[in-house]
């Protein structure tokens, strides 16, 4: 029988050694607990981020704008026009994400994930040089495996009602940056052309993820959580840029609503850094080939449910928005993300 009833209190709703719905944290939540020796968990998750209109720091731009006035890095180079004349209007990208944990000790949990993507980004061009004359709309899409991570997850501490435990780990660049679409030039051309960084698949680089996580009981029927969790680029790709460096800050409460279901309300903070370096084949009159117009930090809001059955097989779903957001734009703003998990231990 697994110990973790035992780790954080059995409610009058359960019998000893049933699962709580609130043994982990809300799904968007990643190695968020780790293991008894010899315990495997499988994970499947979804995760679908929707993003429409553009921001430049805390202020929405409107395409016009952005195609008569924000220059163009590229502008000196062949076709190369002043302004930007291609401007991104809304971004979707599904993510498929499965993992599997297994403890060889109660001290140690191993992880490793791997993820399917599915991007898709519209856009508008204006035609020619310059004016606000809409030429026509394309979109781009990508879609394959993306990097993979393998992580070690240490326990640090443990007491009757609360855990700590580090995350050390790699992400490994299994995910192409060489994906390519045909476009809609200014100049009414149809090249196609490497896309911008982010509708490539994976880093390209060999990446360091470090965290840290505490969670607790606060009472029969609640708990809360906190974790700081970042991605850190280790070296160069072979295509001459680094992605920026990503720290996630978060905190969560969950209430149990039955004994079967928690509900749960989490707050985050998300900074990624701006590109350093340059992919000489990304040229293009669009935002999104600038590495200097790549960051973003990000506060969100999320609300979720965790639903366990008798056997242990657990349901989640988050639903999150941002609640303020300021971009090194312009670039496509954050609407929206959901996030839908399966986990099954064994």
């Amino acid at each position: 029988m697994s110990a973790l009833p035992l780790i954080i209190g059995t409610p009058a709703a359960l019998a000893e050694g049933e699962h709580r719905p609130d043994e982990h944290a809300p799904i968007a939540v990643m190695g968020d607990h780790y293991h008894e020796q010899g315990e495997f968990m499988f994970s499947y998750r979804f995760m679908r981020m929707d993003m429409a209109g553009n921001r430049s720091g805390s202020s929405a731009i409107a395409p016009e704008t952005i195609a008569t006035t924000v220059p163009n890095r590229f502008f000196g180079m062949p076709m190369q026009p002043p302004t930007l004349r291609v401007v991104p209007t809304s971004m979707t990208m599904d993510m498929h994400m499965l993992g599997l944990m297994y403890a060889p000790s109660d001290r140690v949990t191993l992880m490793a994930m791997t993820h399917y993507v599915d991007k898709e980004m519209e856009h508008v061009t204006f035609a020619g040089p310059a004016g606000t004359a809409e030429l026509g709309r394309f979109v781009t899409e990508a879609s394959g495996i993306g990097d993979t991570s393998l992580s070690a997850l240490i326990r640090l501490k443990q007491t009757e009602t609360s855990r700590w435990h580090a995350t050390i780990g790699v992400s490994l660049p299994t995910g192409d940056t060489d994906e390519t679409d045909d476009v809609l030039a200014p100049t009414g051309m149809r090249p196609v052309l490497r896309m911008p960084y982010p509708m490539q698949l994976g880093s390209g680089s060999d990446d360091l993820l470090a965290g840290l996580t505490y969670s607790q009981i606060v009472s029969g029927s609640s708990s809360f959580g906190a974790q700081w969790r970042s991605v850190v680029r280790l070296n160069d790709n072979g295509d001459g840029y680094r992605l920026g460096d990503e720290h996630r800050v978060t905190a969560w409460y969950a209430h149990m609503l039955t004994g079967r279901l928690s509900g749960s309300i989490r707050v985050e903070w998300y900074d990624r850094g701006n590109i350093s370096g340059i992919d000489p084949r990304i040229v293009a009159p669009v935002q999104t080939a600038d590495p200097s117009r790549q960051g973003i930090e990000r506060f969100d809001l999320g609300l979720g449910l965790n639903f366990v059955t008798e056997s242990g097989h657990r349901f989640a779903i988050e639903y999150a928005i941002p609640v303020e957001e300021r971009l090194d734009g312009p670039q496509l703003e954050t609407d929206s993300q959901l996030t839908l998990g399966y986990q099954l231990s064994f």
